[in-house]
């Protein structure tokens, strides 16, 4: 059978699906592993941000050579260091001091991340296919169905296994879908991005030329923060702020969240064609900016879990809007671009969820504070794409 371009979307629709395992498994677990190790609400917020952390370096040293780099070979390696990293959530820590092996566990994570952030947005952007944008948005609700899938079907295996003593086995059995993409990868047509590659000068100086760049740097920053605070924390959220019994909770919380952010970005690549971008990344910061606010204040349960949810849609094209956005204003932006913008993502996923875990420290573990604070990254998003249109509007490049 003769792979096309067709068989390569549904490998990076699944290198999507690794993606999520690998961000949202951990945070299921996160109140398992204070308990289990005895670690604060400060030491898991910064399993997050060493992920984060990770991610951001593989994209800054990827973002030099993106252009040149053999793609295949670190698909292939991006989807490996992601098995890696989930099974080594449950061995490294009986290897070594449980805290360590948790941090190396999300370093290997971090490093899959990073090279599969650098590479799967651009090879579905350089697919010959039509409808760019709502192709990116549709491939983006791959990561909503895959943190879907993980929240739940992690929570029937807890239903039926004790997690205190089970939760070890889980990443092995999720471990199975990156072992599943790497071979993909080593078979399917590859496609590159046309590039700015003749000209003189890193990829950094010849897109900070452009000053439109900026914004898209900004809103990739509160992409990354906004969507993460809520993914990252609504778990804990649900379980320790309104008290709902874990299986229960994510189901209501973290489930529904990625349910409806997937259910957007798949009604943008329906209707991307008729739908004017700017307009619906504009709404979706207004909502967010409500769902956040919400969560924080409502007085009831079932109030605070319709934020959980109304953020997953707003928030939803954030991320594969802003890549579509700058893929259509900087054409010959290259795979360099998309690895610039995605540091500037993770920037987002780490300061994010890593401030929300400081403030709900300092505030005795109350979280609602800190999707008060959450409210800043869709306000400074909806700042930019005012500047943005701005610009649009009088004709300015």
């Amino acid at each position: 059978m003769k792979l096309t371009y067709r068989s390569t979307v549904l490998a990076c629709y699944n290198g999507y699906i690794t993606q999520a395992i690998c961000i949202n498994l951990a945070p299921l677990l996160y109140l398992t592993f204070q308990r289990s190790f005895s670690l604060s609400a400060t030491e898991i917020g910064m399993l997050i941000a060493v992920n984060f952390a990770t991610q951001i370096l593989i994209d800054v040293i990827a973002s030099n050579f993106a252009d040149r780099m053999n793609l295949r070979f670190f698909a292939v390696l991006a989807h490996l260091l992601s098995v890696g990293g989930l099974l080594g959530l449950s061995l490294f820590p009986l290897l070594m001091p449980p805290y360590v092996g948790l941090l190396l566990a999300e370093v290997l994570l971090g490093c899959g991340g990073g090279f599969t952030e650098v590479l799967i947005s651009p090879l579905i952007e350089a697919c010959p296919t039509e409808g760019k944008s709502g192709n990116m948005s549709l491939l983006h609700s791959f990561y909503c169905w895959g943190q879907a899938g993980v929240v739940l079907f992690s929570g029937i295996y807890f239903y039926f296994f004790e997690i205190s003593e089970n939760w070890i086995y889980l990443p092995w059995i999720w471990a199975i879908v990156p072992a599943v993409g790497a071979v993909a990868f080593c078979m399917v047509p590859l496609y590159r991005l046309p590039s700015d590659t003749a000209e003189s000068g890193s990829p950094f100086m010849r897109l900070f030329r452009t000053p439109v760049f900026f914004l898209f740097l900004l809103m990739m920053l509160c992409a990354g923060a906004g969507e993460m605070v809520m993914s990252q924390w609504s778990s804990a959220f649900v379980e320790s702020a309104l008290g709902i019994e874990k299986s229960l909770g994510d189901l209501l919380g973290p489930c529904m969240f990625a349910l409806m952010m997937g259910l957007a970005r798949m009604l943008y690549g329906k209707f991307s064609l008729r739908v004017d971008l700017t307009v619906w990344m504009m709404l979706g910061c207004i909502g967010c900016i409500v769902s956040y606010l919400l969560a924080a204040f409502a007085p009831y349960p079932w109030l605070a879990l319709l934020g959980c949810a109304l953020c997953g849609f707003s928030v939803g094209v954030f991320w594969p809007g802003t890549l579509s956005y700058a893929a259509e204003k900087i054409p010959m932006g290259g795979m360099s671009m998309f690895a610039i913008l995605a540091v500037a993502g993770d920037v987002g996923c780490l300061s994010g969820p890593a401030a929300a875990g400081a403030i709900s420290d300092a505030c005795g573990g109350d979280l609602r504070l800190s999707f008060c604070f959450a409210a800043v990254f869709p306000a400074a998003c909806l700042i930019a794409l005012l500047i943005q249109k701005k610009k649009k509007g009088s004709g300015a490049a």
